[in-house]
This record gives structure tokens, sequence and C-alpha cells, in this order.
């Protein structure tokens, strides 16, 4: 293995601010994908205030996918009046395998496919995470209440894996990468399982997100994190990262959890991102964080980053 050098180092690696800090929803109902292009001017030039140059719309704010042609040449116009680029485009609780709106999802899955084609994106990322229950709106947490829990059903997980064979094929066509993000009591709700549907969809233009922090979030045991990144990193592309205490009472077998900022919390993603580099890691962060001023700590995460991020770094793919 030889060390060469890669653009993708320390100050010029890709880190993505996420959009999910900012409503979908605005207090008179209204949905910022609606609103007229102006009304995006605001956040993405906080995005760019924090430092970033590049932002994921994450559509949970507007369904870049879904807008018509002259409204994302306008979008593409505002990214360029604030100095953004796209880093990937994510999805977030529209499974291809929901009950109800599975087949409608996939069809949004392929025009996210197409829009990212159309922007000059690389990277989107799916799950199989779906709508948050009643339960889930209440908490202050949402990952403390019981959510949605994938049928162990083989025939679903066949479906399932059905569909992202089609969609893959469509990413190969247009030259985009797929990268699955793992998410609990889903069929990627563990490294193992991730793993194992990523090999049985068998496309190299799928791969894997592995945000372990929505499984080391959870009130509950979950596998140890060091043990998810030597499993997951090797297939990692497109990363969402985000950080969170973790503590167990190992008397009362009590788990609490809270968001924390990367370099604090209970991921050592010093140790992570250099595991991930050295199986051939060169994808694009994208930082996320829930709670506060989520954007600012997401800023910080991004020079964490950079600090822990190393000048030369080996090649393997």
């Amino acid at each position: 293995m030889s060390l060469v050098s890669n653009p993708n180092t320390a100050q010029h690696w890709p880190i993505a601010a996420a959009m999910i800090n900012f409503p979908g929803v605005l207090a008179d109902g209204t949905a910022v994908h609606d609103q007229p292009a102006e009304a995006w001017l605001d956040p993405l030039q906080q995005v760019a205030d924090a430092g970033f140059d590049y932002v994921d719309p994450t559509d949970s704010w507007i369904r870049v996918a879904d807008l018509e042609e002259s409204r994302l040449a306008q979008f593409e116009q505002l990214l360029t009046e604030v100095g953004l680029a796209v880093g990937g485009i994510s999805t977030a609780r529209r499974s291809v395998i929901d009950h109800e709106h599975g087949l409608d999802y996939l069809a949004y899955s392929h025009r996210v496919i197409d829009t990212a084609a159309r922007l000059g994106v690389s990277d989107v990322s799916f799950g199989l995470f779906e709508a948050l229950t009643d339960a889930q709106k209440r908490a202050l947490w949402f990952w403390t209440a019981e959510g949605h829990v994938s049928s162990p059903d083989p025939d679903s997980w066949k479906l399932a894996v059905s569909r992202f064979q089609d969609l893959a094929a469509h990413a190969e066509r247009v030259g985009v990468h797929i990268s699955l993000e793992m998410y609990e009591d889903t069929y990627l709700g563990t490294a193992d399982s991730a793993v194992r549907f990523l090999t049985d969809i068998g496309s190299s233009h799928v791969w894997l997100n592995p945000d372990i922090g929505n499984l080391q979030r959870l009130h509950r045991p979950v596998e140890h994190w060091q043990s998810m990144i030597e499993k997951t990193v090797p297939h990692a592309r497109y990363w969402h990262v985000k950080n969170y205490f973790r503590t167990e009472d190992a008397t009362t077998g009590a788990i609490v959890t809270a968001p924390a900022p990367m370099e604090f919390g209970v991921i050592n993603y010093r140790m992570a991102v250099r595991q991930a580099i050295a199986t051939g890691f060169d994808g694009t962060f994208l930082c996320e964080h829930y709670g506060g001023d989520g954007l600012s700590v997401s800023a910080t995460n991004r020079e964490y980053l950079r600090r822990i991020l190393p000048a030369r770094v080996p090649r393997t793919r």
C-alpha cells in the first residue's frame, strides 16, 4: 500500500452541511418547498456564513427532485450567489418499502438520482426508515420513543433488495452513487445486517452511509462503535457524521444519550476517520447535529474534521 497525495485532504476534503437545522414547514403551515425561491436565500446564506462550501439540501427542507426545471434553475442561482455547491442529496423517511407509499417513494428516488445527475452531484443517500410515530413527535429526542420496525418477513427483505437493485442500475447509467443510511430497526439497523443487505444488492454503485450516530444514540444496548466502524467503513462513501454522549449504568442497566459535538461524544472519530481512510474512503462528509444551534455545532465539527484529516492517505480503491 503506497501513500500518495490526495486532493481530498485536510483543507480541501469536501465537507457539507445538512439542512436539517432549518424547518421544512413554517409556523403558518406553509411548506418551505412551496415558497418563492427567494425565501430559500437566507437559510443558504447562513450555511455559507458558517464557513461551509458544500450543502446537502436534504428533503426534510426542500425536495429538489420535485422542483420544476425553472425553480431548480433558481435554486442553482441561489447557490451561486452565496458560494455553495451541492455535496450530495439525502432523503429522509421515504422508504421504498413503505407499506402505503413504497411505490411512490421508489419513483421519487428515481427522480432524486436524475436530479443529482442534472446538478452534477455524485452522491445520493437513501434509507429504509419511515415517518415518525406520534410518540416520536411528542418526545424531546425522537429516538427515545419506539419507531417503525421493518418486517422480519424474508420477502420484504427481498423486495427492498430488488428495489435498490433497480435504483442502482439507474444510478450506474447516469454516473451517480447511492449510499444507504444506517438506521435502527431497519435492514440497515446493525453493522452485520447493513453489510449483508449491501452484499445482496451486489452493485458497485451502492455503498453504505455508516451513520452509526443513529445507533449509538439509542437508549438500549448496541454494538460497540468501534466494531461497527470496522465492519462498515470498508463499504463507505457518503458519510453522515454526528456524535452523542452515551452513559451506561452497568448496575441498573439505565442508558442515557444526548447530542454532542463530534470530538466530545462516545464515538472516537479521529480513530474512525483514519480507519476509513486506511480502507480507501475518500468520500464526502455530511455534518449533522440535533438540538441547540445545530448549524454552528456542525461548523465546529467541520473544523474538527479538518484537524484530524491526514495530509497524505493510502490509496486502496
